[in-house]
């Protein structure tokens, strides 16, 4: 789910202008930007090297190394895409999702996790969300589903786990296959266990935002033994070219649909030295989360103000630090205030069911309450991980010097 900032990311911007137009004079020339891309340590070696290898394409040797590498860690198959989005499209096409099919899905999502079953010409059910986690809420599956159901796509919001217990649970007693959309969450846990392995697949997202980047790239994390073989072959065109290099065919022809959804080696050389930081990667962004969490509680209580919510079977990713405000009303004036003073802070997911395309599905405007709420009030805060302490400090002050 790629560029999921790049609206709020103008929005933000220290010279930018609020929601109704009028400019924030910047007090503070030092800008700190919402995202910044960190290199971990091996990149530039990495990349070197996977120039001199002469494979630059798809399934070269990064490439390789990185699927090892989320195997050995999580323990399921993983195939690098070239976005989150292209791993939930190779989903649709592997469960043969079709014009007569139901998708149970979030509203409060990024476009991707519903495009990818709409292509496929499935019938979308847009469902409501908690208000504390902000994830699909699983006390209205019951409802959401019917005869013609073929899967449901919970997303990990912000890398807190979705109830996958219950989830998993509704969905196996009819059949329906759960699709993790895990964009937000790699290396983060739901009871002890991987968010990611759940379902019978699930999406990772690569993306510049997100903790662990190749700049664009996803991946594909197949639970499901039975689809592996399948899987291989509609990421590569659809043919069994990857039999065919590991010496099971002479030659490799079209078998199935698919389509190329392989990133080019180099781009993996990058990530590899991202996922081989993962523990120092994560350690820095909980203490840019922590200094948020203990530096803003007395300000968020004094004005009515929720910070993020982490159920205690969860341990979150630390993807991002979100703020939800007693009112829509303050959205455009906070991200201005904080724009004043060079920082730039975000919205995020517009609903879905209320865009212009989903209003299609037949959803109207006030059917899912809680996800039109959370849209107007949720502000993003600066987060990346090499975020200093300094930034931090001045982050906190600002935002503690707004008042609701």
């Amino acid at each position: 789910m790629a560029p999921e900032s790049a609206a709020g990311q103008r929005t933000g911007d220290a010279t930018a202008t609020g929601r109704q137009g009028r400019s924030a004079p910047v007090t503070d020339t030092s800008r700190i930007p919402f995202n910044r891309p960190c290199q971990a340590g091996r990149e530039l070696e990495y990349l070197r090297a996977s120039l001199a290898s002469g494979h630059m394409s798809g399934d070269g040797p990064f490439s390789e190394r990185c699927h090892r590498l989320l195997e050995e860690v999580l323990g399921t198959r993983a195939l690098l895409t070239t976005s989150c989005t292209h791993a939930l499209e190779l989903a649709a096409l592997l469960l043969e999702i079709g014009p007569e099919d139901e998708v149970v899905l979030p509203s409060f999502t990024f476009v991707s996790t519903a495009n990818a079953f709409a292509l496929r010409g499935a019938r979308l059910r847009f469902v409501d969300i908690r208000e504390d986690t902000l994830n699909l809420d699983e006390t209205l599956l019951g409802d959401a589903f019917s005869e013609r159901t073929r899967a449901v796509v919970p997303v990990h919001y912000a890398g807190v786990g979705c109830d996958m217990d219950r989830i998993g649970e509704l969905a196996g007693r009819r059949g329906i296959a759960v699709v993790e959309d895990n964009a937000h969450g790699l290396f983060g846990r739901y009871r002890g266990r991987w968010l990611g392995t759940f379902g019978r697949l699930a999406t990772l997202s690569f993306h510049e935002t997100k903790n662990f980047s190749c700049g664009e790239g996803g991946a594909l994390l197949v639970n499901d033994p039975s689809l592996v073989e399948r899987a291989e072959v509609l990421r590569e065109k659809g043919t069994n070219r990857k039999l065919y290099f590991r010496g099971g065919t002479d030659r490799y022809t079209w078998i199935d649909l698919g389509s190329s959804y392989l990133p080019a080696d180099l781009l993996a050389a990058y990530l590899l030295a991202q996922l081989e930081a993962r523990e120092s990667i994560r350690a820095a962004r909980k203490r840019v989360f922590g200094t948020y969490r203990l530096g803003l509680a007395d300000w968020a209580m004094r004005e009515d103000v929720r910070l993020p919510v982490v159920p205690p079977e969860c341990e979150p990713s630390y993807h991002m630090f979100h703020l939800l405000l007693p009112t829509a009303e303050l959205q455009p004036r906070f991200i201005t205030h904080l724009a004043a003073r060079g920082i730039a802070s975000v919205f995020h997911y517009q609903p879905l069911h209320c865009s212009p395309f989903g209003l299609r599905y037949g959803h109207r405007q006030g059917q899912l309450p809680i996800t039109e709420s959370v849209s107007g009030r949720l502000v993003r805060l600066p987060f990346y991980n090499d975020l200093d302490s300094g930034a931090l400090a001045r982050i906190v002050a600002a935002v503690g010097s707004f008042r609701c």
